[in-house]
């Protein structure tokens, strides 16, 4: 049996770091990011594929004129969809209702924004489309909501996991029902 290798990689710092960027489009600081460049460099991809969302797409492009492949944007590899929230400052929130998310996405999601399990759902229809040998630039949800699919670990768990800004991680996926990987790799960014 052979496992597909797929690669997550977080993009780089927002012009407008700090708030709940969901589905809200902005920019990265600085769009042909050398860490993330030089983390790609070191895996072997057959392809890029990205989120739709700015932060992610042109980070992506660069990366994959450089490293000699397509890039496929797909939005299904969107973060969570904050709705009502979406590009606010935490801070700015009511916090009981924050907290109550953070505790529990799925029962507590933001107001007319997206379920954990929403997020589950397209990701993992998202990774079950991947070839073996592909690079992905998303975001820090998009790859919790990965590892939750692939471990079935709940969002408490996949919480625990730091993903900075560049982050990378390297999944094998074995194939069959229900889909099942591992973990092989991660590399982490500068701090947030």
């Amino acid at each position: 049996m052979t496992a597909r290798v797929i690669h997550l990689l977080r993009h780089g710092p927002p012009e407008r770091p700090g708030l709940l960027l969901g589905h809200t489009d902005v920019p990265a600081l600085n769009p042909d990011c050398p860490q993330m460049r030089d983390r790609a460099r070191r895996v072997t991809v057959d392809r890029v594929v990205a989120s739709d969302l700015a932060r992610c797409a042109v980070q992506a492009g660069h990366l994959a004129r450089n490293l000699g492949v397509p890039l496929t944007l797909d939005r299904r590899w969107r973060e969570l969809d904050f709705g009502a929230w979406d590009g606010m400052a935490p801070e700015s929130l009511d916090p009981p209702a924050l907290s109550r998310f953070w505790d529990d996405p799925e029962r507590h999601a933001p107001p007319g924004g997206e379920r954990w399990s929403d997020l589950r759902t397209r990701i993992g229809a998202a990774l079950a489309a991947l070839e073996t040998r592909t690079l992905v630039v998303t975001h820090a949800g998009a790859m919790r909501a990965a590892i939750s699919v692939l471990t079935g670990l709940d969002a408490r768990g996949v919480w625990a996991f730091d993903l900075p800004y560049r982050a990378m991680l390297s999944l094998h996926i074995w194939p069959g029902p229900p889909m099942t990987g591992q973990i092989v790799g991660l590399a982490t960014g500068e701090a947030r």
